[in-house]
C-alpha cells in the first residue's frame, strides 16, 4: 500500500548563479549606466520631500516663466511654481503609475500564459480569443471613456492600461511555455512526482524571465509614456504634479518659455531609454550565464495540478478499486492511436500484452518504429497529448491505471510516479535541468514525495549517489549537469530513479547513448540495484547484448505488435519467430552467435 503524500515546501536558491547574473550585468557599460539613471531618478523622487528647494505647489507670480537662476534651477512655470521641486514631486506619480501599469499587465498576462501554454485545451483557446479581443480594442477611445465615466484619475487610467497590454505578457509567455512543454527532463520531473504548480513555477517561469524582464521594462517604459500623453492632452489631474502636466503647461508657453519644455520631456526620454537598456543588459546577462555548456533549455510539460490533498484522495479511491492478479505490473491489450493524415488513425501500439513479476527483469526489443518506447510511456503516463489508448488495461501491484474504472486520462498513475515507479530514460544530459544543481535536483523528490527535511535528502542525495558509483558525490551534487560526463549523469538518472526505492523501474534505453565500456558499468549498476532492492525492471532497447546480459525475459515488437515472447534463453537460443531470428543476425554482423555463451552462465550472467 502506497503511503499518503506529505506535502512539504522546497525554497531553493542559486546564489551562485545570481551572483554571476549581477557580474555580468555590471560587466556591461549600457547595463551600469542605464541602472544608474534609473536609480538616480527613482531616488530623487522618492526622497523629494527632503532635498526639492521648494514645496510644489508655491507659487511666486512676481516670478513668473523665468530663467534658470541660483534661486530656482530650472526656472520658474506660468504660476511662479519651481520647476526642480515639481519636476522631483512629479517624479513620485510618474514612476508609481508606471509600476501600478507593468504590475497589472503581468499578474493578468503571466499566469494566463503559463497555464494556457502548458495545458492547452479550452482555457487556451479561451484566453486567446479574449487577448485577441484586448488587442483589437482601441486603447485612447477606452482612456477616454474610462475617464468620462470615473473622473481625471491617472491611477485608474493606469489599471486600465495595464490590462489593455497585458495580452503582450500573455502571448510571450504562451509561445515560450508551448516550445518547451515536451523537454525530456520535464518528463523525468514528473516522473519524479513533482506536481504540476511546482515545475511550472520552478523550471518553466525560470525559462521565461528573460523575455518577461525585457518586456516589462519596455511596458514601464511606455506606461510612462502613455500617461505623459495623456496628460499633455489635458486628460490628467491637473492639481497633481507630473511630468506630464508639465510637458502640457511647457507647450501652452513654448513661445513664451521655449526652455521649459527641455526639463520635462528630457526626464521622460531619459528614463524610458534607461529602461529600455537596462531591460537589454538584464536579458544579455541572464542569457549569457546559460549559454555554451549549459545552453538554455526551454520548457514546459503536463497537465491538471492536484494538490496533496487531491493526491491522496484520489490514490485511496483507486487502491479501493484493486485489480490484483498476481503480476507486478501487468499490461493486457494495449493499443495506443494517433491522428494520421487526412482525418485518420495512426495505430504505434497494437494489442500488446506482458506481465512483469517482482525481482524480474524484462526486456522489450525492436526496432526504431516498433512501438516499444510507446509502450513504456503509456506505462508511465507520459504519452503525448494526442495520443489515445483505444484498448487494453494496465495494473500496477494491484492497482489498476489504465482500463475501465480508471478512464485514460493517465492520472491514475501520478501518485504512484516517483515512489512506487522509477523511471531511467535514455540521453542523459537532456533530461537534467541545466539551470539546476545535480543535488538540488536528486533532493526535491524526496522532500515532496518522502515528506524529508531539506538535510535529510540532502544526506539521502549524498548517500545515493555513492550508491551509484560517483567518486565525488559532495562535488557531484554541487555540480550542475554541464561539469559532469554523460556516463555520470546516467548514473545520476538512476539514483534519482531509485531514491525513493520504487517497486518498479522501467529504463528506456539507458545505455544508448554511452560508450561501450561506460554501458558495461551502467548494467552492473544496474543489475546490482535491482538485485539489492528486489525491483521489477522494464528495459527498454534494441541491443540484444543489453538483453542477454541482463534480462529473465523478453518480448519482441515489430511493427507495434507482440512478434515473440519468452524466457531469454530459449527465445536468444532457438527464436520461433523469423523476425527475431533476422534481428540476432543482424546484431550479431556475421560473428558467433552470442546465445552460445547462455549454454553455460558465467558469474553476474542471468
Amino acid at each position: 500500500m502506497s503511503q499518503p503524500v506529505t506535502p512539504t515546501v522546497s525554497v531553493h536558491v542559486v546564489t551562485s548563479s545570481r551572483r554571476g547574473t549581477v557580474r555580468r550585468l555590471l560587466s556591461n557599460p549600457l547595463g551600469v549606466i542605464s541602472l544608474a539613471v534609473i536609480a538616480v531618478a527613482v531616488l530623487a523622487s522618492v526622497l523629494a520631500p527632503v532635498v526639492a528647494p521648494y514645496n510644489p505647489d508655491a507659487t511666486d507670480l512676481s516670478n513668473v516663466l523665468a530663467g534658470p537662476s541660483a534661486a530656482h534651477w530650472f526656472g520658474t512655470d506660468s504660476v511662479g511654481r519651481d520647476v526642480l521641486s515639481r519636476l522631483l514631486h512629479g517624479g513620485q506619480v510618474t514612476f508609481a503609475a508606471a509600476a501600478l501599469a507593468t504590475l497589472v499587465a503581468l499578474v493578468i498576462g503571466v499566469p494566463a500564459g503559463l497555464v494556457a501554454g502548458y495545458y492547452g485545451g479550452r482555457f487556451d483557446a479561451v484566453s486567446y480569443w479574449l487577448s485577441d479581443m484586448l488587442m483589437s480594442l482601441p486603447g485612447i477611445i477606452i482612456l477616454l471613456a474610462a475617464r468620462a465615466a470615473l473622473g481625471p484619475s491617472v491611477w485608474y487610467s493606469m489599471v486600465i492600461f495595464g490590462v489593455l497590454f497585458s495580452p503582450s505578457f500573455y502571448r510571450l509567455v504562451r509561445t515560450s511555455v508551448i516550445s518547451v512543454r515536451h523537454e525530456l527532463y520535464v518528463d523525468a520531473a514528473k516522473v519524479s512526482g513533482l506536481p504540476d504548480i511546482r515545475i511550472i513555477g520552478r523550471h518553466v517561469l525560470y525559462v521565461v524571465r528573460a523575455p518577461i524582464i525585457i518586456q516589462a521594462a519596455l511596458i514601464a517604459g511606455i506606461a510612462i509614456a502613455v500617461q505623459a500623453g495623456l496628460e499633455f492632452l489635458g486628460l490628467g489631474d491637473q492639481s497633481v504634479p507630473s511630468w506630464g502636466m508639465m510637458l502640457n503647461e511647457g507647450f501652452r508657453n513654448v513661445f513664451l518659455s521655449p526652455g521649459f519644455l527641455v526639463w520635462p520631456a528630457g526626464a521622460i526620454a531619459l528614463v524610458t531609454g534607461a529602461l529600455a537598456l537596462l531591460g537589454n543588459a538584464l536579458r544579455d546577462a541572464l542569457e549569457d550565464g546559460e549559454k555554451a555548456p549549459r545552453q538554455r533549455r526551454v520548457r514546459d510539460a503536463r497537465r491538471a495540478a492536484l494538490s496533496a490533498a487531491e493526491e491522496q484522495e484520489e490514490q485511496e479511491e483507486h487502491e479501493q478499486r484493486s485489480v490484483d492478479d498476481g503480476h507486478l505490473l501487468s499490461v493486457r491489450g494495449l493499443t495506443i492511436e494517433y491522428p494520421g493524415a487526412g482525418g485518420g488513425r495512426a495505430r504505434v501500439v497494437d494489442d500488446v500484452s506482458f506481465h512483469v513479476d517482482r525481482g524480474e527483469v524484462l526486456g522489450i526489443v525492436g526496432e526504431s518504429g516498433s512501438g516499444k518506447t510507446q509502450t513504456a510511456f503509456a506505462v508511465l503516463g507520459l504519452l503525448p497529448d494526442d495520443a489515445d489508448i483505444v484498448a487494453g488495461r494496465i495494473v500496477i501491484d494491484g492497482i489498476e491505471v489504465v482500463g475501465g474504472c480508471s478512464g485514460r486520462n493517465g492520472k491514475a498513475i501520478e501518485p504512484l510516479r516517483g515512489v512506487r515507479i522509477g523511471y531511467v530514460p535514455q540521453e542523459p544530459m537532456s533530461n537534467l535541468d541545466p539551470a539546476f544543481t545535480i543535488g538540488y535536483q536528486l533532493a526535491r523528490p524526496l522532500i515532496k514525495r518522502k515528506g524529508m527535511s531539506k538535510a535529510q535528502a540532502r544526506r539521502r542525495a549524498l548517500e545515493l549517489l555513492e550508491i551509484v558509483g560517483i567518486p565525488e558525490p559532495e562535488r557531484t551534487f554541487a555540480a550542475y549537469p554541464h561539469e559532469i560526463s554523460g556516463g555520470m549523469a546516467q548514473r545520476v538518472l538512476i539514483a534519482g530513479a531509485v531514491g525513493c526505492e520504487p517497486d518498479l523501474l522501467i529504463a528506456d534505453e539507458p545505455t544508448t547513448a554511452l560508450d561501450v565500456t561506460v554501458q558495461a558499468e551502467v548494467l552492473d549498476l544496474l543489475r546490482d540495484l535491482q538485485q539489492r532492492l528486489g525491483m521489477g525492471v522494464v528495459l527498454v532497447t534494441h541491443n540484444f547484448g543489453v538483453v542477454a546480459d541482463i534480462c529473465d525475459r523478453i518480448v519482441v515488437m515489430k511493427s507495434s505488435r507482440v512478434v515473440e515472447s519468452g524466457e531469454v534463453r530459449a527465445v536468444l537460443r532457438e527464436p520461433s519467430q523469423a523476425y527475431t531470428a533476422e534481428l540476432l543476425a543482424s546484431t550479431l554482423e556475421g560473428k558467433p552467435r552470442r546465445t552460445m555463451l547462455l549454454d553455460t552462465p558465467t558469474e553476474g550472467t542471468r
